[in-house]
């Protein structure tokens, strides 16, 4: 640009530097303008020698020679163009006057500059330390100086006793992000995103940026309960107690909170509150809580992480006789961590609406009236926050003929579509997806189009893409698979009472109705091979992943309620295990304990998980009298009945704080021993409730009744299915026989009281794995509802410290390797064991640890299996175990193609540079976390088309399995 100095005098050139633009004060931006320079110094001379001074020729003369030089330098400095501050233009300018020997007139502009910051300074008001430069908006509109006090305050209070973060580096990276007329809002969004990005290099960050987003908690909560503005870490050791009480009130003046929270003692209740709690969460566990659970108005979250805590206690603790007592009982388990209520009753618990249960099973008759009241009552029960688990087993099959119209049947598969629909149109209360699930037993005839109800091809019509679909097996089936058999498919209108038969009596009955079709006293069947059906069903399994395998035999043989029903189906996770008919909707209560928290100093203390456990039962009980149910149905079963479902979490978290690689006998052990003891205490828990409050309706003649436990029941499943069908390990490392007594004394307050959910969200809560699941990845990005979230195994990375192993290139190894150890050569054995990822643990070790906890459960688990390299004779052998070992349920199927696998065989080494001696090379511009690119098996691949002729495909239907990316999008989050 070109500045004239003076339009009778020759022009005086001062071109600008390219692209050159300056920060001004104010924190805006702006051409670089030399003109400007000429002024501010032209002001200092009539400063120092008066108004003569601005039409000296010397003066003129020297400003022109000066601004030329100034701006000639920058031009030096970045000859490509570039960003200065105001503040460096200054300083310059001081110089150029130093240098001159314009003693005088540098002295006054030094003094000019020091004038308006004091100026600046003064106008913050109450501002710790305005920052120069930088402006803030307030929620009202009006404009002060950004306080950097207060930033470095907040930042150095969340990096507080966390290792190896550095706050100042938080602070500095964050401030070149902002801008002049920042909301305050926008400041601690630029922190979060500044602590957020550097997780991977260094997991406590995750704490940080929590930490960092307490602040916007506290600002939007408390302002709305008119507490404060805004508050630090140290200030809410003060402000928590009045902010609850404030809560309370404003939450029942809203009709959002039960009135009777009011009867509580809130003083103390109030002094109950801890609010170093607050610095547990990591960045995933708090935002989760912030969008999708806290209590808000008009979109304004006024519940604090505390407090929420706290109304979910005292939501628990109403009926109690000294509810204060139990209130704070119970969030002293909540708050620490050491266990979790499930998410509908994390949302719901002291609400005007408690609905608290997770999981709702139903059967669904074989009339038309019958169908659709089903259908509104899963619309009923998916709005208030529920999984569905469906029993569509007595309807009739397609071609089966209607008495009343004279016509023929269309099967289960049109209504199916409609329970789709309805899910997707029902969401559980505008905060998550209705999730149901549909079960079929493998005897139906119209079997083989519901096993295809998630492909993408054919009649969408007859497809049904959002809802899940579950196979009930009976044991007949898999012996006929075992010594390939002919299998019989029928229509329930004319085999009706196989539905509510097992065991010995199914095997009976079904032999009866096979001699039918011979005699030609059925017409309606249909003969195939029972190996052949096996195939298609794990072959749409491995495509769609869709229909998962459970066993219908197991689930009864071994149910503790056998003589008050039959259980038809399992529920929207395969957890759940109770009985349903036309009268009962089956009910269950979910809750999981954190293993990882019962594990100090490396040892399992068992004392620690005992009380736990009792305190949950009790919470979990406590659920059944305060809940709200949506159908009269779903109340009778669960007042009959009273069954919980108490799980676990974090057992991966365990393992490791142990030493223990998943993939070993040792870990199979601690399932064994850490499930006995759950066991063991939840069984006592129960027993003495029923001594306090007394037995459930139904207790007579249950096998509880009988001195049968879950252990026990083995023995009747090996009788019915034959010893030479099953292989599970019984022994025993308690004192049983004192249960047994305790029973036979006090009874039970529980139909059943064990049952292992996936936890997908209360575990990110919790900051913990999910429910029994190996690690995903070691490093990789989770996406969820709440956004995407850098996951690094912080067990891990300590690890790798401790061996001096933990660097800039181990992190891009990570990237490029999707989170696996096992390429990496310069990382020991024993830590590649340690923490091989899910793909890498062989599905042996999942069976082995499942068929060691599933001993000691009264219900099932959720059982997710991973298979790398899938192959058909893998998935043959991996479900034919999960069969064989007396597993109830599978779950999900994660399975991963051998080109996805190959991957990390590719190019060993190759970021290697520190483990293997060669020059480094640059990270490939692909290495990322995981997530981003994680691997699916597609039936329309090559690999899946090859995997081998067991999955015969016919070319496949373009179908993919879920990918393991996806884990945190699963229904499972409608339970957990």
């Amino acid at each position: 640009m070109e500045t004239t100095l003076d339009p009778g005098k020759t022009a005086l050139n001062t071109t600008a530097p390219k692209q050159l633009r300056v920060i001004k004060r104010g924190g805006g931006v702006a051409a670089f303008d030399a003109s400007k320079i000429s002024v501010a110094m032209t002001k200092a001379f009539i400063a120092v020698e008066g108004d003569n001074a601005g039409t000296s020729s010397r003066v003129r003369d020297f400003v022109a020679e000066a601004t030329a030089q100034i701006a000639e330098a920058f031009q030096r400095r970045m000859p490509d163009g570039g960003t200065l501050h105001i503040e460096d233009i200054q300083d310059q300018v001081e110089l150029a006057l130093m240098r001159a020997g314009e003693q005088k007139v540098a002295r006054a502009y030094v003094l000019y500059r020091e004038e308006h910051a004091r100026a600046r300074q003064a106008s913050g008001g109450d501002i710790q330390k305005p920052h120069p430069t930088l402006n803030v908006t307030l929620a009202d509109g009006s404009v002060r100086p950004l306080d950097l006090g207060r930033v470095e305050t907040l930042v150095n209070d969340a990096c507080a006793e966390l290792d190896n973060v550095d706050a100042k580096k938080i602070v500095d990276d964050s401030l070149k992000n902002l801008y002049d007329g920042v909301s305050l809002d926008g400041v601690a969004t630029a922190l979060m995103m500044t602590a957020r990005t550097l997780v991977e290099k260094e997991p406590n960050y995750t704490y940080v940026t929590a930490r960092l987003l307490q602040d916007n908690l506290r600002r939007e909560a408390l302002s709305f309960l008119g507490i404060a503005e805004e508050a630090t870490y140290q200030e809410m050791a003060e402000f928590y107690k009045p902010a609850f009480k404030a809560y309370i009130a404003k939450g029942i003046e809203f009709e959002q909170l039960d009135p009777q929270l009011a009867e509580f003692d809130l003083e103390r209740l109030g002094d109950a509150l801890d609010h170093g709690r607050d610095n547990q969460f990591t960045y995933l566990g708090l935002q989760t809580l912030y969008d999708r659970y806290f209590i808000h108005r008009d979109d304004v979250r006024y519940e604090l992480p505390q407090v929420m805590f706290m109304r979910v206690a005292m939501g628990l603790a109403l009926n109690e006789d000294d509810r204060e007592a139990r209130a704070i009982e119970f969030y002293e388990l909540l708050s620490s961590f050491d266990y979790m209520a499930s998410t509908p009753t994390l949302f719901n618990a002291g609400t005007v609406r408690s609905q608290l249960s997770s999981c709702y099973l139903t059967t669904v008759p074989d009339q038309l009236d019958g169908i659709y009241s089903a259908i509104r009552d899963n619309a009923l029960l998916s709005k208030w926050a529920g999984g569905l688990g469906n029993d569509w087993t007595p309807v009739r099959a397609l071609g089966s003929y209607i008495k009343g119209t004279n016509g023929k049947s269309q099967g289960v598969v049109p209504f199916l579509k409609v329970v789709n629909d309805t899910a997707v149109a029902v969401n559980q209360g505008g905060k998550r997806k209705g999730a149901v699930c549909a079960y079929l037993e493998t005897w139906h005839l119209d079997i083989e189009e519901f096993i295809e109800l998630r492909k993408n091809t054919g009649d969408d019509r007859r497809r049904t893409h959002d809802m899940n679909t579950a196979n009930w097996v009976p044991d007949l089936f898999m012996k006929r698979v075992f010594d390939d058999q002919e299998w019989t498919l029928f229509s329930p209108s004319t085999c009706p009472d196989l539905h509510d038969l097992y065991g010995a009596a199914f095997e009976k009955r079904y032999a009866e109705y096979e001699a039918m079709t011979y005699t030609g006293q059925l017409t309606l069947y249909k003969r195939v091979k029972a190996k052949d059906l096996w195939r298609k069903m794990l072959s749409m399994l491995f495509e769609t992943g869709h229909p998962w395998v459970t066993f219908k035999d197991p689930c009864n043989l071994r149910s503790p309620q056998q003589h008050a029903g039959v259980v038809h189906s399992s529920n929207l996770c395969t957890e759940i295990t109770l009985n349903t008919s036309a009268d009962e909707i089956a009910v269950c209560n979910l809750g999981s304990i954190n293993l990882s928290q019962h594990v100090v100093d490396g040892v399992f203390d068992g004392d620690k998980l005992g009380k736990t456990v009792r305190t949950a039962v009790r919470m979990l009980d406590n659920v059944i009298d305060i809940n709200y149910y949506a159908v009269p149905q779903a109340r009778n079963s669960n007042f009959k009945h009273r069954p919980v479902g108490l799980g676990i979490m974090g057992f991966q978290d365990a393992l490791y704080k142990q030493g223990i690689a998943y993939a070993s006998d040792a870990a199979v052990s601690f399932a064994d021993t850490s499930m006995e003891l759950v066991s063991y205490h939840a069984i006592e828990a129960s027993s003495d409730l029923a001594a306090e409050r007394g037995q459930y309706q139904s207790y007579d003649g249950s096998l509880w009744s009988q001195g049968i436990l879950p252990i026990d029941s083995i023995d009747k499943l090996k009788q019915e299915r034959g010893a030479d069908y099953i292989e599970v390990d019984t022994s025993t490392t308690r004192d049983w026989d004192r249960i047994r007594a305790k029973l036979a004394s006090q009874g039970m307050r529980n139909s059943n009281v064990m049952a292992i959910a996936p936890t997908a969200t209360i575990s990110n809560i919790c900051g913990v794995s999910q429910s029994i699941e190996p690690t995903y990845q070691n490093l990789f990005v989770k996406s969820n509802l709440s956004g995407e979230f850098t996951v690094v195994n912080a067990h891990m990375v300590n690890d790798l410290k401790a061996r001096g192993l933990w660097d800039e290139v181990m992190i891009n190894d990570l990237k490029y390797y999707d989170g696996s150890l096992q390429p990496i050569d310069r990382v020991p054995d024993d830590l590649k064991a340690r923490y091989a990822t899910a793909f890498e643990v062989e599905p042996k070790w999942l069976v082995d640890a499942a068929s060691r906890r599933q001993k000691w459960i009264d219900q099932a688990q959720s059982l997710n299996l991973y298979i790398a390299g899938v192959s058909g004779k893998k998935l043959d052998v991996t479900y034919r175990m999960a069969w064989y070992r007396g597993l109830k349920t599978t779950y999900y199927l994660r399975a991963l193609s051998a080109s996805a696998v190959e991957k990390s065989t590719v190019d060993r080494g190759r970021l290697n540079a520190v483990g293997n001696g060669s020059a480094p090379t640059p990270e490939p511009s692909a290495a990322q976390p995981a997530a981003s690119a994680a691997p699916t098996a597609s039936a329309g691949t090559q690999e899946a088309r090859g995997i081998d002729d067991f999955l015969t495909g016919k070319g496949g239907s373009g179908s993919r399995a879920p990918s393991a990316g996806e884990i945190d999008e699963l229904g499972c989050e409608a339970c957990q």
